[in-house]
């Protein structure tokens, strides 16, 4: 321990006192595993080092002398408790000295293999402010490569759950105020109610805390290792004035897409109101970590038809009520595709095709473009695809590369290089629906003049009513029917199914339109478009309508 400190054992709680101020206390458990303890490799009088797993005693031991040096302040000694000792004594500094730990009591649960789950009850204090902080995390007991001694493995979720590598513990007045977000109707947005909200809002927050006209207060929270990546706040010791900011969001189709999603391990859906682009609800499960819905890169399936069926409209190679080949498998550049179960449709229109989302149909037009870049240039030019959007936070913004031969086939059915996620595919659905592209946004570009994005041209009046129509089709009569049942207004759809490598059943994707409101969903491994990703879609749209 530290010169001077002093340590006072009281009914088997050390009670740790540095430099005359009590810094912390760790209850010790006589076992922390239930058994008898018989000493550990640091102990053991052989010159050799000692391998294999390491044992319950030897977990016990080395945690509870983790947690007693850590416990009373002492990160030098509990640093060279663990495997990397370096990283360890910077990250245990900082806990004291950067997010002003002013005492700690720490209590172990029972070891669970290798891993030693406890709990925190720490009070942290600054410029006169102090706050109790509790929270739980766990530690792993390896052996060392080199020394065979149980070590601490260190992470910086050591110190807590939500500490990433680079990131950094931090108590004093926040960087930026905080917001109190509400939706396009005033309504409160908060990440409690709201979990998929809560990157999103800690990123609005970091943007636009000063812009809306807030006041910093006092705060514990993690300094991420991006500079451009937002903070998270963990404890608030004085509440500063929040800024009011208003978002485009809508409180009653964010509810319907937060419960819908839910009901998936993984899936993710966004809505977005064709006539402005302002994005109405934005959900994912799991709700915390990385925003799915708007940052993911997976091929759409299916649901790229819409973009296809445009390009081959537009070139004048097909129409909605022209007749198409729908044979069971079609073959380009030696690459083989096929329909669901090997179905065909005799004397079938590029409607429906479209509806019961024949694959051959569109492989077997791939031909007549006599450009294998043709679907790349209609996402971009028409559909705003990779056109760097500026939402108000982060976002993936599609890609289509210009691919040839059976690569570029692929694309025609959403495979291959196509990557796309909830909001691009909602935003190609409204651009569908309205006949302009307009860019998704998140918070009104009037509050930091940032630039929109815009494409290049529209679908013409024609091109979109044939493209909504075989969608209110879909919806009506074919793969989108079952799904789309229950949604009311001038509604269509479109559903697909992405193969993914090394993944047994295909990711479920599904898009739609109720009125003047796009949805769009993805559940992994969800089969097919209109069995999970549908009712997703649907439960949004009826709420949002």
């Amino acid at each position: 321990m530290r010169s001077g400190a002093k340590v006072a054992i009281v009914g088997g709680v050390f009670a740790v006192v540095v430099g005359g101020v009590g810094y912390g206390a760790y209850n010790v458990l006589d076992d922390l595993n239930g058994g008898g303890g018989d000493g550990t490799d640091s102990k053991s009088t052989s010159a050799e080092v000692k391998t294999g797993p390491v044992t319950k005693a030897e977990i016990d031991d080395a945690s509870k002398k983790f947690l007693k040096a850590w416990a009373s302040g002492d990160a030098a000694a509990a640093s060279q408790l663990t495997n990397n000792a370096a990283e360890a004594e910077t990250a245990l500094t900082g806990y004291r000295e950067s997010a002003h730990v002013t005492d700690a009591v720490i209590t172990p649960g029972p070891a669970v293999g290798t891993k030693v789950p406890y709990t925190v009850k720490a009070t942290v204090s600054f410029e006169g402010k102090s706050k109790p902080w509790s929270y739980s995390s766990e530690l792993t007991v390896v052996r060392g490569l080199t020394t065979g001694r149980p070590l601490v493995d260190w992470a910086p979720a050591v110190i807590h759950p939500a500490l990433t590598a680079g990131a950094s513990l931090k108590t004093g007045e926040a960087s930026t105020p905080s917001i109190e977000a509400v939706d396009h109707n005033g309504r409160t947005l908060t990440k409690e109610k709201y979990p998929s909200l809560g990157s999103i809002l800690d990123t609005l927050r970091e943007k636009y805390g000063e812009k809306a006209g807030g006041t910093a207060g006092i705060e514990t929270w993690i300094e991420n290792a991006d500079a451009n990546g937002p903070d998270k706040t963990l404890l608030t010791l004085t509440k500063g004035r929040p800024g009011k900011l208003q978002t485009t969001l809508d409180a009653n189709a964010q509810a319907a897409a937060e419960v819908a999603v839910k009901k998936f391990s993984q899936a993710s859906v966004v809505a977005v109101r064709p006539s402005t682009g302002a994005i109405r609800a934005v959900a994912n499960n799991p709700a915390t970590g990385f925003n799915a819905a708007m940052q993911g890169k997976q091929a759409p399936g299916s649901t790229m038809k819409i973009v296809t069926a445009a390009m081959l409209i537009e070139k004048g190679l097909a129409s909605a009520n022209q007749k198409v080949e729908c044979p069971p498998t079609a073959t380009y550049y030696s690459r083989t595709f096929k329909n669901l179960a090997g179905f065909s449709i005799p004397d079938g229109t590029l409607t429906t095709s479209f509806a019961r989302s024949c694959n051959t149909a569109f492989i077997k037009l791939i031909d007549d473009t006599k450009d294998d870049a043709a679907l790349a240039k209609e996402a971009r030019d028409v559909f705003g695809i990779g056109l760097n959007w500026q939402t108000g936070v982060v976002t993936f913004d599609g890609s289509v590369p210009e691919e040839t031969g059976g690569e570029a086939a692929a694309q025609y059915i959403g495979q291959g290089t196509v990557q796309m996620n909830a909001l691009n595919m909602a935003s190609i659905t409204a651009t569908a629906k309205n006949g302009t592209f307009r860019q998704p946004i998140l918070v009104d570009r009037d509050l930091d003049g940032r630039p929109i994005a815009t494409a290049s041209r529209s679908l013409s009046p024609s091109v979109s009513q044939q493209l909504t129509n075989m969608m209110r089709q879909t919806a009506s009569w074919g793969t989108g029917r079952a799904a789309m049942a229950s949604v009311g207004g001038d509604k269509g759809a479109k559903t697909g199914s992405a193969e993914v490598d090394g993944q047994a059943t295909s990711n479920s994707w599904f898009t739609g339109f109720s009125n003047d409101l796009a949805a769009a969903a993805v559940v992994q491994s969800g089969g097919h478009g209109g069995d999970a990703a549908g009712p997703v879609v649907a439960a949004v749209l009826r709420a949002g309508s």
